[in-house]
């Protein structure tokens, strides 16, 4: 987790600059980018049924090499855009193999009534190493002339050693592939939540970065910072986050988290509309720390569908088929996103994300487990 979050953080923390900066894209090509990015997401639950000899852990690793693969040729061979986004789904295949996984593993590791905690734990452990690698592309690329081609070579290396040292843990059982395709209706409302997630974690990831490089002209080094001081917010907050979970229970969290979106998203979308533009870049800013702490609420979710799993080996296929859902929608959410965001501006991209999130606070009340 260590590994993998210093990689994943270099990946973040220059991703935006690096389209902007290599390939000039519109902003509806930038919404039409997550097509090829998030389809992975929706195909998961299918790659992981055709490798169902595959145990979680060795699963694991595979993404790994995949994402090794496919950022360390986004970084030395991309001539055109279109042979960069072979390699983008080549890496996100990786990414969202290694979500389901990556949590199943986690909750195998904890004491029975303390999953959240060790997810919390887990996480404010690889949010350590993901402060190490904003800093490292803050100052490399402010002080030192850093590329995107080097940056994402250190990335590969990354990832392959993650994937050596998951290789290296002990086998699990695999899951038989027939499981991998059903849907079950004690699971409906964590489905549910699934597919506000994907549309709410798309605005995150697409269109809140893309403001503060368009929008307010900020640099590669500036988005480091702000992943870097969400990082360190991130050491307390996160294992605090999972203690909460095992002690308020994720109806309450998954709640707050939904309220406090509706005023990250108007701050987003309208504080350009009713400040001066230096205060409004850095309500901007303030949101996009709060809105990559509230990530990892994602825990949440996978604590309550272990609660509510009627049995064991249902917790990794169901997450995965988790995983696919809410891709579903968060690639259509990409797509009409950059078309609102070209036809109407970048605010009704995050009204709409306000709508989201009421509809998911209301859903969240409606969580209840033993």
């Amino acid at each position: 987790m260590v590994v993998f979050g210093f990689s994943q953080s270099i990946v973040d923390a220059t991703f935006n600059n690096y389209l902007n900066e290599t390939f000039s894209i519109s902003d509806f090509q930038r919404g039409f980018l997550e097509l090829p990015r998030e389809l992975p997401g929706f195909l998961v639950v299918f790659v992981s049924a055709v490798l169902f000899f595959l145990c979680s852990r060795r699963l694991a690793a595979l993404a790994n090499l995949l994402c090794a693969f496919g950022i360390l040729f986004i970084g030395i061979y991309a001539p055109g855009f279109s042979i960069m986004l072979i390699w983008l789904f080549i890496f996100s295949i990786g990414q969202h193999m290694f979500i389901p996984t990556n949590q199943s593993i986690g909750m195998e590791l904890a004491q029975d009534g303390k999953t959240g905690r060790r997810l919390g734990q887990l996480s404010g452990i690889a949010n350590i190493s993901a402060i190490i690698g904003s800093f490292a592309i803050l100052i490399g690329f402010k002080y030192c002339n850093l590329n995107f081609k080097i940056s994402y070579i250190f990335a590969s290396l990354g990832f392959l050693t993650v994937a050596l040292l998951i290789f290296l843990m002990q086998k699990n059982k695999p899951v038989p592939a027939k499981t991998k395709f059903k849907l079950k209706k004690e699971y409906g409302l964590f489905y549910w939540l699934n597919i506000l997630y994907g549309t709410r974690k798309q605005i995150f990831l697409t269109f809140a970065p893309w403001v503060l490089v368009t929008v307010f002209k900020q640099k590669t080094h500036i988005v480091a910072t702000l992943l870097m001081i969400g990082g360190i917010i991130g050491i307390f907050f996160k294992p605090l986050l999972g203690r909460a979970i095992d002690r308020f229970g994720e109806r309450f969290i998954l709640t707050a988290e939904a309220v406090i979106l509706v005023f990250i998203c108007f701050g987003y979308g309208f504080s350009n509309n009713m400040f001066s533009e230096t205060v409004a870049m850095y309500i901007a800013f303030f949101c996009y720390v709060v809105d990559q702490l509230l990530m990892s609420v994602s825990m949440a979710r996978a604590t309550y569908l272990q609660k509510i799993a009627v049995k064991p080996e249902d917790v990794n296929q169901t997450l995965t088929m988790g995983v696919t859902i809410d891709h579903a929608f968060s690639i259509t959410v990409a797509l009409s996103g950059g078309f609102i965001w070209i036809k109407w501006g970048y605010q009704y991209v995050f009204l709409l994300g306000m709508i989201i999130a009421v509809i998911n606070t209301f859903s969240a009340l409606r969580i209840r487990t033993k």
